[in-house]
């Protein structure tokens, strides 16, 4: 049992069909954790004379979304136990706040205030960096997928972070686990030695996952170091019937210094599973 067993899955809302898709992911997540699912709409009131009439505009939207939400995530996941806020302020300062109480923060990969045609929202963005809980990001009209958790690992802590929350929730649903670490070459190896570094580089991740594989004997957990420059590239090739990619925030790979590097960025953007950043 972990220490965030008990905590709520919170799930992002508004009137976005990702942000339902995220709401659909969280119901079943929370359902199985046998915890409460939060959903939280963040709004925020224009001043001026036509204010007081706006408000209650807003407020009666936001209501509105909040009731298809939960009513979405009932169908979804029947039995699951639904609590539903509207909060006042912008939806990543409210969503970073109340990431310390909540075991998940689920979001939708656009809406909650993002800008269209964008890849990927401001707002999945900045909270998948900043939260003190892992974040999932899920992407709009993602197909069903029941294929292995796919995880990107590297020499940090954080990495160790992300492969047991990987382990964890393949425990949970039985799924196969695939451990994907990404190594490159510097510019002078002679192409020769290219074979020896890969059997060393397979060999250390061996060696990296051995007591994990040890504790999780019932999983079924490949692993495979792949010559890639492109840490993102490596990982969405591994994912290609993935039902979740997941990977750590610190460290040579896909996160740094508080917000999202190109890894990650590329990942959010470009898989068509939801993305676990595990902090």
């Amino acid at each position: 049992m972990t220490a965030t067993a008990n905590r709520p899955v919170l799930a992002g809302v508004d009137a976005s069909a990702a942000s339902f898709d995220a709401v659909r992911w969280a119901a079943k997540e929370a359902r199985r954790r046998e915890t409460t699912l939060q959903l939280l709409h963040a709004c925020l009131f224009e001043d001026g004379p036509s204010r007081a009439g706006n408000s209650e505009l807003l407020l009666e939207h936001a209501h509105r979304f909040l009731h298809r939400a939960a009513e979405i995530a009932r169908e979804e996941a029947p039995g699951v136990r639904v609590e539903t806020s509207v909060r006042l302020g912008l939806a990543v300062d409210l969503l970073l706040a109340e990431s310390g109480g909540a075991a998940l923060v689920v979001l939708g990969s656009h809406g909650l205030g993002g800008l269209r045609g964008v890849l990927i929202g401001s707002v999945a963005l900045r909270v998948a960096a900043g939260a003190s809980c892992p974040v999932v990001v899920v992407p709009a009209h993602r197909p069903h997928r029941s294929g292995p958790i796919v995880v990107g690992v590297d020499p940090s802590g954080s990495s160790e972070h992300a492969l047991r929350f990987a382990l964890e929730e393949a425990a949970a649903v039985r799924a196969p686990v695939h451990v994907v670490h990404a190594w490159h070459d510097g510019l002078l190896v002679p192409e020769a030695a290219l074979a020896d570094i890969g059997v060393t580089e397979q060999r250390e991740l061996d060696a990296h996952i051995a007591s994990w594989v040890r504790k999780y004997p019932a999983l079924d957990i490949t692993a495979r170091a792949v010559r890639d420059r492109i840490a993102s590239r490596a990982l969405l090739n591994a994912a290609g019937d993935a039902r979740l990619i997941v990977v750590g925030t610190r460290g040579r790979g896909p996160v740094a210094g508080g917000v999202l590097g190109s890894t990650g960025n590329a990942l959010l953007e470009h898989a068509t599973c939801p993305v676990v950043v595990v902090h």
